[in-house]
């Protein structure tokens, strides 16, 4: 665990720090403000091309091995950047290191822990995540700030020593060794992994949860770049890495109570957090107060992690059980993507038709309260007809 949450630690510190160094070299290059979504989308439609693969790989070889690999690809992609190669296509490259990496980082925890303590094993990877994001938003900033070429090569030193912490990842058995790879069979394989994933309301109901967490939580990063100079008046690149950072400490905090407070057994317990999460993005539309701005997106954080880990672990555990949590990974990983692409094309389309970006918060906050609400209504709903349908009938 001590080498998995390093090398994780290392590779999403590069992942942020990366991001805020690319939008400033696109800044420096005059690229037009409504292409800074696209750069996240040339790096979400990898893990929805690769979803059908990257879970059949991550079950077939040692989990480890897989992140190696998965953070040399990293590393090009990085390096392409920072050579002059089309920051498009090199993020793009990035973006298929990081579809073959996460069913890898998360499929492993069920490995290396027991179902029991699979909630507390999440959380330390949360934790090690969001404190990852913490501190590569604030250096990515900072860096940008003085020296753009010089950001991007502290990057790719970070993906160098990432995979460097991968060889002391134990060499675990394969989970689901493949006969042999071809591409159609793993099509089809990954189909009936999502069917049969869908056929389980828990995991149908976790995978819809976090899908609209990541949507959000990566349209909300394009959101608050283009909302601080807005709303307070602050146009350089360090404030709104900052705001990102302070989003992260949130979610540490809330990952922490969700270890604490939530269960595979009462997992409902999360959505609250979620529909708080909605509410407290539609107040940023009417804050002009930085350290207001700074107060409530703690409280966006603490909300989201402690709504989106329990979930995590609801889907591991019963894709563990069904078709292998490296699948069941992937498949989330394509579901979640593909709700990023949406989110962030919606975005893109608003923000290049000259909505306002106060309008855009307020209506993107109302939205996600909303729709976990109804996803709540529905899931009680459908766990009362179950426990109707389970109860002895009298004769």
């Amino acid at each position: 665990m001590a080498a998995v949450l390093v090398a994780q630690f290392l590779s999403a510190l590069a992942d942020n720090a990366l991001l805020f160094g690319t939008l400033a070299l696109m800044k420096h290059e005059l690229y037009p403000e409504w292409t800074e979504p696209m750069l996240q989308e040339f790096f979400v439609v990898a893990f929805i091309l690769l979803a059908p693969f990257s879970g059949p790989m991550a079950d077939s070889w040692p989990k480890g091995r897989v992140m190696l690999l998965s953070n040399c690809l990293k590393m090009l992609g990085a390096l392409g950047i920072l050579s002059g190669v089309n920051p498009f296509v090199a993020y793009g490259i990035v973006g298929i290191g990081a579809a073959a990496y996460s069913p890898a980082k998360y499929g492993i925890l069920s490995e290396l822990t027991t179902p029991d303590r699979l909630v507390q094993a999440n959380g330390l990877m949360e934790a090690s995540t969001i404190a990852a994001i913490l501190i590569g938003a604030i250096v990515g900033g900072i860096l940008a700030d003085w020296n753009v070429l010089g950001s991007l090569g502290v990057v790719t030193g970070c993906y160098g020593l990432a995979a460097i912490a991968n060889l002391f990842i134990p060499r675990l058995a394969a989970a689901h060794a493949l006969e042999r790879v071809s591409f159609l069979p793993m099509i089809k394989d990954f189909g009936r992994a999502f069917r049969k994933l869908n056929a389980v309301p828990d995991a149908r109901f976790s995978v819809a949860g976090t899908s609209l967490f990541w949507g959000a939580g990566s349209t909300m990063r394009f959101l608050l770049i283009a909302w601080t100079p807005i709303a307070l008046g602050i146009a350089n690149n360090r404030e709104p890495a900052f705001l990102n950072a302070v989003v992260a400490i949130g979610i540490v905090v809330g990952a922490g109570i969700a270890g604490k407070a939530v269960t595979l057994q009462n997992v409902n317990r999360a959505l609250g957090g979620g529909i708080l999460l909605g509410l407290a993005v539609c107040a940023l539309s009417s804050i002009t107060d930085v350290h207001i701005a700074y107060f409530v997106l703690i409280v966006v954080g603490v909300a989201g992690g402690f709504f989106v880990v329990p979930l995590n672990a609801l889907l591991q555990e019963k894709g563990h059980e069904t078709v292998g949590a490296g699948h069941a990974v992937a498949v989330q990983n394509g579901v979640e993507n593909l709700t990023m692409l949406i989110m962030l094309g919606i975005y893109t389309a608003l923000s290049r038709s000259g909505v306002g970006v106060l309008a855009m918060v307020a209506g993107f906050g109302s939205f996600l309260s909303l729709a976990i609400l109804c996803l709540w209504l529905f899931r009680v709903k459908k766990q009362r007809e179950r426990a109707q349908q389970s109860q002895p009938r009298l004769s």
